[in-house]
């Protein structure tokens, strides 16, 4: 049987005599669709960072196709096939999106950036851009300069920025922030072009975008798992109701 793509067994993380993260234990097959949801200090980002390899567990394991990464630095783990998007974008404003996803490309084969003029000529740093812009419905804005385009585009340029680096496991940090409602759609329909091996877990509070991208659903509260299950299962849940789909507030 195949090793999971990622596999967290409990986890826990303390900051002094708090604990946020409390005998976590998730496993995502490959291909999975999954999201991770709570209210405000749930610990979803502590997770995600604890995941991607920003903060290390005070106890607990995690493997990346059967490979245990708990104790590997974050570079480590991009290597080895996870990838992240942030919150915040962390694009080049002055290149245009081609120039930065040529850059992750470069990155990918490890080519020098000292030598970018002549790398992003390179038939595989221009073949690729371009392939992937398009499969994503990207492709119309390959010329255009970031610092031009509106914010929920750009936060589609990062999506394509990450998938240049070709991860197998992708870890969507709240990737509907700040999007108006209107940009909320092209940002599903990119979601749903990505390849079907790719393994997904999203943090998200759009539960619209939830509902439809996620197969399955984990609610953390206050630091621990309080349940999982399909979508149909989260929906019909009184308690998720009350704690996170009802009145009270989630962030």
């Amino acid at each position: 049987m195949a090793a999971p793509a990622l596999a967290i067994e409990g986890i826990s993380k303390n900051f002094g005599g708090l604990r946020v993260s409390r005998d976590i234990s998730l496993s995502l097959p490959v291909g999975a669709r999954h999201a991770l949801i709570g209210p405000n200090g749930a610990g979803k980002t502590t997770l995600v960072n604890l995941i991607s390899g920003l903060l290390q567990p005070s106890s607990g394991r995690i493997a990346l196709d059967g490979v245990d990464i708990t104790n590997l630095a974050p570079e480590r783990r991009v290597g080895l096939g996870l990838a992240r998007t942030f919150q915040i974008s962390s694009l080049f404003p002055s290149l245009t999106v081609a120039e930065n996803v040529g850059l992750a490309f470069e990155a990918r084969f490890g080519l020098d950036r000292r030598l970018w003029g002549r790398v992003r000529s390179r038939p595989e740093i221009v073949e690729g851009t371009a392939a992937l812009l398009q499969s994503l419905g990207l492709l119309e804005l390959a010329r255009k300069r970031v610092a031009d385009l509106p914010y929920g585009q750009r936060r589609l340029v990062e999506i394509a920025l990450v998938l240049a680096l070709e991860p197998k496991t992708l870890l969507l940090d709240e990737p509907a922030a700040g999007l108006a409602v209107s940009d909320r759609g092209a940002l599903l329909d990119l979601l749903l072009r990505l390849p079907e091996a790719l393994t997904i877990l999203v943090i998200e509070h759009d539960m619209s975008l939830v509902f439809r991208l996620a197969q399955r659903i984990t609610v953390l509260v206050e630091g621990q798992v309080m349940t999982e299950g399909s979508v149909a299962d989260i929906r019909a849940d009184p308690r998720v109701r009350d704690v996170y789909l009802g009145t009270r507030s989630h962030g």
